[in-house]
C-alpha cells in the first residue's frame, strides 16, 4: 500500500487499519513531516481476533472524535 494508500485514504477522509508494523508508520511519518495530510492509522497485532479489533475501534469511536486521531499512528490492542 505505502504512501499511495495513505495519500487515497486521506483523500478520500478514510482511517487505515493494517498489520504492517514495519513499514507503514514510516510512511506516515514521512507523510506528516512534509506537511502532507496523514489519516488514523491503526496497526493492529496480527494475532488480534476480528472481535476484539472490532471492540477496541467501537471503544476508541465512543470516547473521542475522528480529528484527535488525525496525523497518528496507534497500535491496537491500547
Amino acid at each position: 500500500m505505502g504512501n499511495a494508500g495513505l495519500e487515497w485514504v486521506a483523500a478520500n477522509n478514510r482511517i487505515l487499519l493494517t498489520h504492517d508494523r514495519a513499514t507503514m508508520p514510516n510512511f506516515a511519518h514521512t507523510r506528516v513531516v512534509g506537511g502532507q495530510p496523514m489519516p488514523e492509522v491503526f496497526v493492529l497485532h496480527d494475532r488480534m481476533l476480528v472481535r476484539q479489533a472490532i471492540d477496541e475501534l467501537l471503544l476508541i469511536e465512543a470516547d473521542s472524535e475522528q480529528e484527535e486521531w488525525a496525523g497518528l499512528v496507534v497500535y491496537l490492542p491500547l
